[in-house]
């Protein structure tokens, strides 16, 4: 679809009701995409991320196992972990409908599209275009996932296993999201259940990523410095393509995929949960002129009507003020992606 006539993108924006997609666009030319010089993403600087930690959940040393989470929680913020239960076949299937969904016909794709964050199944291109100066250059399906019943009819029938393949990962990122919630309970010597039990009947969302080669790559972004506003995030990474990359040390560092791992995320609400004992990490995605790159972010959130409380340490106070996941989510989604940290708004 390169090279589109004016006329041909303006009757596509106009059936898309201002859907702005970049499969049909690919000139960053267009200033909408171009980041001011001091906000680019200075790709020579930036460095592999060489000791992140990877967590074998095999281990059998359990306090070691929890011991490492817990250090990897507070330092980084993030770890890859493996041997996680996940089939190879499972993640070869997600990226193998991902990418199939992205290469359906225009018409097909745009009966999904919608800008409005609060559906529970769309189509969007960059982050939030109605808030945005600049926008990202990136597409997604975004999708809600439990309970499954309820969501599962309407998604995308086409391709025709997408239903299938996906609610199956759904289910499984889900059960290893909860054991590593388990563990990271126990990192911070509360009992395994805390976290569950806080945080309620936790929600699931996806955003399928796909991100088109870009003619200009150090212009842009996939995504800008964000953290993540939910309380995990479990990230399977294209294993061709890298994008992802963390700030840490004062730098941007590259994370590059690992065979068979997933990228653990700690969220906001674990950082406030933990009164800040843990760093829900700033990372942001990066694009490249070669390849197209996809991403599949399973994101377990609190139920909406969970209220956040800070677990203190005997002698220290609460950092955050308490609040519900509801009232974080709106004032989120209210912002630009790259602006303060949306948990600077719930300190004390």
């Amino acid at each position: 679809m390169k090279g589109l006539s004016e006329k041909a993108w303006t009757r596509l924006l106009s059936k898309a009701s201002g859907a702005y997609s970049l499969s049909v666009y690919s000139s960053v030319e267009n200033t909408r995409y171009i980041r001011p010089e001091s906000e680019r993403p200075n790709l020579s600087k930036v460095i592999p991320c060489k000791d992140i930690p990877i967590i074998d959940l095999c281990c059998t040393n359990r306090a070691q196992l929890i011991h490492r989470i817990g250090e990897a929680c507070r330092v980084f913020g993030f770890f890859q972990v493996i041997n996680h239960g996940i089939s190879g076949e499972s993640t070869e299937k997600m990226v193998k409908i991902a990418r199939e969904f992205f290469k359906l016909p225009m018409d097909e794709k745009l009966k999904y599209y919608s800008d409005d964050p609060t559906k529970t199944m769309r189509l969007s291109t960059s982050f939030n275009v109605k808030k945005e100066t600049v926008h990202n250059w990136r597409d997604y399906l975004r999708l809600h996932c439990h309970p499954l019943d309820k969501f599962v009819q309407d998604w995308p029938s086409s391709p025709p296993p997408f239903k299938d393949v996906v609610s199956t990962y759904c289910k499984e990122v889900r059960a290893l999201g909860f054991r590593l919630l388990e563990a990271i309970s126990e990192s911070l010597e509360l009992q395994g259940d805390y976290i569950e039990k806080m945080l309620g009947d936790q929600e699931q969302h996806m955003a399928i990523n796909y991100y088109p080669p870009c003619p200009q790559p150090d212009l842009t972004y996939g995504l800008p410095a964000h953290t993540d506003p939910n309380a995990l995030t479990i990230l399977l990474q294209d294993g061709e393509v890298s994008g992802l990359q963390v700030f840490k040390d004062d730098k941007w560092m590259a994370v590059n995929p690992h065979p068979g791992a997933f990228v653990i995320n700690i969220g906001d609400q674990l950082q406030a949960l933990s009164n800040g004992r843990y760093k829900s990490v700033w990372h942001r995605a990066v694009v490249n002129s070669g390849k197209e790159r996809v991403s599949v972010a399973s994101f377990l959130c609190p139920a909406n009507c969970a209220t956040i409380i800070p677990a203190t340490q005997s002698g220290s106070s609460a950092i955050y003020r308490n609040f519900t996941y509801k009232e974080y989510y709106k004032k989120f989604w209210s912002r630009n992606l790259d602006q303060e940290h949306c948990l600077e708004l719930f300190k004390n």
